[in-house]
């Protein structure tokens, strides 16, 4: 048992460094896309030279970065197969559809009209490569979507039933795939790349500023990228709302773990800033925070879009406690029932399986009814307490402050920004403090990318597939020492694709402060 929790744990890091490492890539390619298809349609509308050599100076950095990030991605896929086998038996014929999709059409627009973007000038027709540019963002969004639907499902697990002859699920609506948790992640992490791809372009920009050099190439990034990160960044925080409601609907331990709420209450308070008590578990009496301060009724509005709302904590999920709109106590299914339930769910497939091996088909009806009515809480079997389903609550409550602070302080940044490019254009040009606060401002904004992620993975955990498959029972037979070695490995590959990425990238825009970015010809 040891040596197969080890195995779950560094199979566990490895994906968690695999996805950290590829998230780092994919925002700037979704937002940095669009921001360069919007300068060529300014080019090819104006005919102005300047307008070109500013959309091939960006499409030079997205190409850079669109490089690694396949490189990333590709390996991210393939540890399913390697790590997560069991995972990819249970679940494979609903998880295996949007990725196969994705590779078979959306990568296909991603790669053929990419090339074309990238090597194309000159080559094909303005309107052509413009077309070109265009479908490379758009095949990239659609590359988002399929994955975000597959993720999505496993947040929320719907469109399919068990089949216990294959002991595996199957799927049985395509289009229920396309749930309110999917249409959300995929509208708030697109979003999130626009709002990410504007702060990097005003970074870069505020460089050159710095340098003295290209100014008014500078000022025109800054306006285009300011545009469409703002227009992102407010869009992500309409979905964000979104995705808490649909999170209290179908994860409310997610929930409960991102407030570190233990008892929850109507009219339940948001803690806005706060330290969680490390001493604090769902069966003791400390206290959940050292120290916090609240926004009135603000959890309940976040979660229900009403100021009385009750939302319930760790422990009112574990005890089955919740309540309706009208106030009236209702009991849900505990967690102790849940566990109960799901180890009567694994017995009936165990029976169901050794009336099939005895091709007995009256025992084998007999262990499909009892299984039918307890599979949905199936993966709670292979746990001993409700302690062992609850997501480890600090990560989860200090990524979505981090979060939440970061993109706050983002939405200041952007209008300061806007209104200096057009209103105040030479305190821009000036102003030294700024421009180095914009360029400090890009990792900065990695992180808050990188929070978000934690809170929609970490805050699902200890599952797989949300209330079917936990990862103890997701991973595959393989030794220890295997994993051990490949998480190495790629920690220091992945490291390595990373410093390259930067290193060229600030080579190339080293470069270019010593050429003219408003004259092509002069390149």
């Amino acid at each position: 048992m040891e040596d197969i929790m080890t195995v779950v744990d560094w199979s566990r890091w490895q994906f968690a460094l695999t996805a950290i490492y590829h998230w780092l890539f994919v925002p700037l390619t979704l937002g940095l896309s669009v921001i360069v298809a919007v300068m060529e349609s300014i080019y090819l509308k104006t005919g102005e030279q300047k307008w070109l050599s500013t959309c091939k100076f960006w499409m030079t950095l997205l190409a850079i970065n669109f490089a690694i990030g396949v490189a990333t991605g590709i390996i991210l896929e393939f540890e399913f197969g390697t790590n997560w086998s069991n995972y990819s038996w249970f679940v494979g014929d609903i998880f295996g559809a949007p990725l196969a999709i994705e590779g078979i059409l959306a990568f296909f627009l991603e790669a053929t009209f990419g090339a074309v973007m990238f090597f194309g000038w000159g080559k094909v027709s303005p309107k052509f490569h413009l077309a070109s540019t265009w479908l490379t963002a758009i095949g990239a969004s659609i590359s988002a979507l399929w994955i975000l639907v597959a993720n999505s499902w496993m947040q929320y697990p719907v469109g399919m039933e068990f089949d216990p002859a294959q002991m595996r699920n199957v799927m049985d609506n395509f289009w229920a795939l396309f749930s309110g948790v999917a249409v959300n992640k995929f509208f708030h992490t697109v979003f999130s790349g626009w709002a990410l791809s504007g702060v990097f372009v005003i970074g870069v920009s505020c460089y050159f500023l710095l340098r003295k050099s290209n100014t008014d190439f500078a000022l025109r990034s800054i306006r285009t990228g300011g545009w469409i990160g703002l227009a992102g960044l407010l869009l992500c925080m309409y979905t964000g709302d979104g995705s808490a409601v649909e999170v209290t609907r179908t994860q409310p331990m997610k929930l409960a773990a991102m407030e570190g709420l233990y008892y929850g209450q109507h009219g339940e308070d948001l803690v806005a800033i706060g330290v969680v008590n490390p001493d604090k578990k769902w069966d003791n009496d400390e206290p959940p925070y050292l120290w916090e301060i609240s926004l009135p009724k603000g959890l309940s509005i976040l979660a229900r879009h009403d100021l009385d709302a009750f939302v319930p904590g760790i422990n009112d999920i574990i005890n089955g406690v919740d309540y309706t709109s009208d106030g009236e106590q209702i009991n849900t299914v505990s967690y102790e029932e849940r566990i109960m339930r799901g180890k009567q769910a694994q017995q009936a497939l165990r029976d169901y399986g050794m009336a099939m091996q005895k091709n007995d088909s009256v025992a084998m009806q007999k262990a499909a009814d009892a299984l039918r009515p307890n599979f949905p809480y199936f993966g709670y079997g292979y746990f001993s307490s409700p302690g062992e389903a609850i997501p480890p609550v600090a990560v989860t409550f200090y990524s979505f402050r981090i979060m939440v602070m970061l993109g706050s302080y983002f939405l200041l940044f952007y209008i300061v920004v806007l209104f200096l490019a057009y209103r105040k254009e030479m305190a821009l040009r000036n102003w030294r403090w700024l421009q180095i606060i914009a360029l400090i401002s890009v990792p900065l904004m990695w992180v808050c990318s990188e929070a978000g992620w934690m809170v929609a993975e970490v805050g699902r955990q200890p599952w797989t597939v949300q209330n079917l498959l936990p990862t103890v029972a997701a991973i595959s037979d393989v030794p220890a020492s295997s994993v051990v070695i490949t998480f190495w490995m790629f920690a220091i590959i992945f490291t390595l694709l990373l410093a390259a990425e930067v290193s060229i990238m600030i080579k190339y825009i080293n470069k270019s402060t010593k050429t003219d970015l408003s004259n092509p010809s002069k390149k």
